[in-house]
């Protein structure tokens, strides 16, 4: 079988894993490894995700053609045989799967009931070349099993990847770091359907070297965000540099359009440099395509874009929007609504179904009646139904969704009575809004008085929010007796009006942007929009003050992603306080998520957060005065010490102790320690006291984590006065504390200090394994930062075994990294350059160099497996002078240490 494209679509443009399993038996594993997959940013591939109009072996056919990667799931039953078949679904899927498609199966044990044919398939599966085989025994060890098998196996396959990848000058371009902050395209559970002029139109018009800037206009609910997504799909070919989806529906205000579009190109906010800057940076040399969904409620920030579009002369960008931008460049394309029939009278069911609004009712039909079928006996009222909904999308989607309870012939009575009435509400908006607003209020005239309002209380939230998070938010602010939010959210998703993403094994919600419009209206009309902002707000300040201690410790990286699911709701709850000047709760609720915002690269915000009590003219409380001194001089401490940041840091420790708060004071000890030896005039005797002060502190409170931090702050400063084997054991202390506390980040940043002072003690196997665990850490928590010293320390193991070659990749790929994280603007502790200064300047210059432009145009991925490599390579390797390093004193480690180069964004270490 070969895989092709066409005919079936999977639901996405990823790398595509198969999912293989009975699904009732299974139905927890199958959640289980959905999330493994989507974690790794990869798409999972399973029969219930998929289109219902096609055959059940035709669809898994197609799926499986389109697969990269074939994952079975197997426990007692072998599944059911269908009429005139000989083997089960089940092992179908297994033998239509390609030869040479990776198979990874997952037994689960025990299974005293094993169905004999099962045991049989097994039996051959085990006999598969290319089949992994494991066995598991909860649903829990089956992620962790499935999320490492696909790491591991992707990684196997770089080096395959290098072997043919292009030479340098070619289109490949190195990836954007996939996290769960950075915007993928949506991956929609059902297909497109009848656009393919539209389609086929938009992408001409794009692909026109000319045409930079193309805008999909129509009324909310037309399908313009649908449309963009697919056109996007289509076109991944043509931009090599990646394809970045930014929904903009939470953003209210103009001003924060550019944070969106870093977000959502993974482009960290430090506070160093403006994002301007660094988006104008993160695309240099880039072709890409953006997609900016949901512009209209934006329009004064358009002119933006034709700024960015000059700068960046490889980016293109597709707008959705109500309206056009009106700026110079734009591409205007209508998007009108789905086909209809002239003439419903004499409509066939066959002949029905080739209008494009009646196939979408029909196919949305099925999915929630799966027995749903056009007849002679309906097709009349079916169409008719379209016909009044204007073939507008959501509208028929809203529609179908009520089948079960109205057969088609009573919705169209209903239609007919309440629509008019409906649409007429609000003649300054177009027919068709005032359609889709109306079916909107009809599909809510259907639910039931706790339903409807608990559908506005939603209206509150800003992008994905949690089961919990609506639980709590409805139940504080009105509750209805008798009220259960889980059933009326289970009603809301099954009518279409909100929809449900899970992400890992936690259902998360959200509502279209028309409909949480309408939601939003309904609350400022009925007076409860303030009420449900404040218990909104409280909810997540309560969320926040739960995340505060297990972001350090063993669950720090489920917190982190949680967080970055939920984050639009804690700028909105964040915003909110900041307005009615609650700066107290303000800076409280920055506090507890700061590790958050550090492993995030969100710290640049919060600065500006914490700049507006600070020019309120208020009289703050110490505590809520301290924090917002140590986020509004902590991550710049390097650029104004001794007059800004030196005064803002030592008041900042002085109220938290006035608070009564030790691990504040020590930490903001340790930037004022940081700050003191940036200056231009280091001193480093005083920074020693404030240390050990802060050390006297946190272990008088127990704190390990800021032990930890503490710790490996002074082996910073013992580097800088050239005491290395001092500076070791600290960072040998610092390691053990965090190792103790089970906290990746801390963990990440002892390894990454102690691998430079083994490599400056010539421990060159020593170091290349703390770099290579200090990497492989920060990838499993996705932080930029902690990637990029990853890659740089290995370039200098590297460097000092004489590998030009790898050094120069990988210099190259972190250099790239750097630039389009937002990385790039800032000192960093590393001396892998000091390392390389002899090279650059010397006859090998040319060699590195070309080595350093392959490296910029690897992947990400690539570039880990490649310093993966060197690392392991490091445990054999022995320290080498080749004439391009030996040309210079630097090219000994322990002579490479700058006396006074090296900072940190405010926290204890932050390298």
């Amino acid at each position: 079988m070969t895989r092709t494209t066409g005919g079936i679509r999977t639901p996405d443009q990823r790398l595509r894993v198969f999912v293989s399993s009975t699904l009732k038996e299974l139905a927890a594993e199958r959640r289980s490894a959905r999330a493994a997959i989507e974690r790794l940013r990869l798409a999972p591939v399973m029969f219930e995700l998929g289109a219902r109009p096609h055959p059940p072996r035709e669809l898994y056919r197609a799926y499986l053609e389109q697969s990269d990667v074939f994952v079975g799931l197997y426990w007692e039953r072998y599944g059911w045989v269908a009429p005139g078949e000989e083997v089960s679904g089940l092992e179908d899927e297994y033998l239509l799967s390609p030869a040479d498609m990776p198979k990874l199966i997952y037994i689960k044990e025990p299974a005293d009931g094993r169905e004999p044919r099962l045991a049989e398939l097994l039996g051959r599966v085990r006999n598969d070349d290319n089949a992994s085989y494991k066995a598991f025994s909860t649903a829990e060890e089956l992620g962790e099993l499935l999320e490492a098998d696909l790491a591991t196996m992707l990684a196997e396959r770089f080096d395959q990847s290098r072997a043919q990848a292009p030479r340098a000058g070619a289109e490949a371009q190195p990836a954007l770091l996939p996290d769960p902050e950075t915007g993928p395209l949506p991956a929609p559970l059902t297909e497109l359907i009848g656009r393919e002029a539209e389609i086929a139109a938009a992408e001409g018009l794009l692909r026109r070297e000319s045409v930079r800037l193309v805008t999909l206009t129509g009324s909310g609910g037309i399908g313009k965000s649908r449309l963009a997504i697919d056109l996007a799909a289509r076109m991944t070919d043509a931009f090599p540099g990646g394809v970045a989806f930014i929904d903009l529906s939470a953003v209210r205000d103009p001003a924060l359009v550019p944070a969106a579009v870093a977000q959502g190109l993974g482009v960290r906010d430090t506070g160093v440099g403006t994002l301007d800057e660094k988006l104008v940076m993160a695309l240099r040399g880039r072709r890409m395509l953006l997609v900016l969904d949901n512009f209209e409620q934006v329009l004064p920030a358009a002119p933006q874009l034709p700024a960015l579009l000059t700068t960046s002369p490889g980016l293109k960008i597709v707008v959705t929007s109500r309206s056009l931008l009106r700026v110079s460049g734009e591409h205007a394309f209508e998007v009108g609504p789905l086909a209809l029939p002239a003439d419903p009278a004499r409509l066939a069911p066959a002949e029905a179904l080739r209008f494009p609004a009646i196939e979408l009712f029909v196919e949305r039909a099925r999915a929630v009646k799966p027995d749903f079928e056009l007849t002679a006996e309906n097709v009349h009222a079916v169409a008719r139904i379209c016909l009044a909904l204007d073939g507008v999308p959501l509208a028929l989607e809203l529609a179908a969704a009520r089948i079960r309870l109205l057969p088609p012939a009573a919705m169209l009575a209903r239609l007919d009575r309440q629509l008019p009435l409906l649409a007429g509400g609000a003649r300054d908006l177009p027919a068709r809004q005032r359609t889709l607003r109306g079916t909107i209020e009809w599909s809510i005239d259907l639910l039931t008085e706790s339903e409807s309002a608990l559908l506005a209380q939603l209206g509150v939230f800003a992008g994905d929010f949690s089961l919990d998070a609506a639980e709590s938010v409805s139940q504080a602010a009105s509750p209805l007796a008798g009220a259960d939010v889980f059933t009326d959210l289970s009603t809301l998703v099954d009518s279409s009006l909100v929809r449900q993403h899970d992400r890992g094994d936690q259902p998360y919600f959200s509502l279209l942007a028309t409909v949480r419009e309408y939601a939003r209206e309904q609350l400022a009309g009925n007076g409860t929009l303030d009420v449900l902002r404040d218990a909104h707000a409280r909810y997540y300040v309560q969320l926040g003050a739960r995340a505060e201690a297990e972001l350090k410790g063993p669950l720090q990286r489920d917190w982190v992603n949680r967080l970055a699911t939920e984050r639009d709701n804690l700028r909105s709850a964040a915003r909110y306080l900041l307005d009615q000047r609650r700066w107290g709760e303000a800076a409280d609720f920055a506090w507890s998520l700061y590790m958050y915002w550090w492993v995030g690269g969100h710290l640049g915000e919060v600065r500006d957060w914490m700049e507006e009590p600070l020019a309120s003219g208020d009289e703050l409380p110490d505590r809520t005065k301290a924090i917002t001194l140590y986020f509004t001089r902590s991550i710049t401490l390097w650029l104004k010490p001794e007059e800004f940041v030196v005064p803002g840091l030592s008041e900042s420790a002085e109220r938290f102790r006035a608070s009564g708060d030790a691990g504040g004071e020590a930490l903001a000890d340790v930037s004022l320690a940081l700050a003191l030896v940036s200056a231009a005039t280091p001193d480093h005797d005083t920074a020693e006291e404030v240390l050990e002060s802060a050390l006297t502190l946190v272990r008088s409170a127990g704190d390990r984590w800021g032990d930890a931090m503490v710790v490996v702050t002074l082996g910073r400063l013992a580097i800088l006065q050239q005491k290395v084997q001092r500076a070791l054991n600290r960072f040998e202390e610092s390691l053990a504390l965090a190792r103790q506390e089970n906290d990746d980040l801390s963990t990440t940043i002892a390894l990454h200090h102690l691998g430079w002072a083994q490599l400056l003690l010539e421990d060159v196997a020593g170091a290349g394994h703390s770099f290579g665990e200090s990497l492989r850490l920060s990838l499993r928590l996705r932080h930029a930062d902690g990637i990029a010293y990853g890659l740089e320390g290995l370039v200098a193991i590297a460097a000092v075994t004489g590998d030009l070659e790898r050094a120069g990749r990988l210099l190259g790929a972190s250099q790239a990294l750097r630039e389009q994280t937002g990385l790039y603007n800032a000192p960093t502790f590393s001396f892998h350059e000091q390392l390389l200064g002899p090279a650059l300047a010397g006859e090998f210059a040319p060699v590195l160099e070309a080595a350093r432009a392959a490296g910029r145009e690897m992947s990400q991925d690539a570039a880990v497996a490649l310093a993966l490599e060197v690392a392991a390579s490091a445990s054999v390797a022995q320290p080498a002078q080749p004439a391009a390093v030996a040309a210079s004193d630097a090219a000994s480690p322990a002579q490479s240490a700058p006396a006074e180069s090296t900072h940190a964004r405010g926290e204890a270490a932050d390298r």
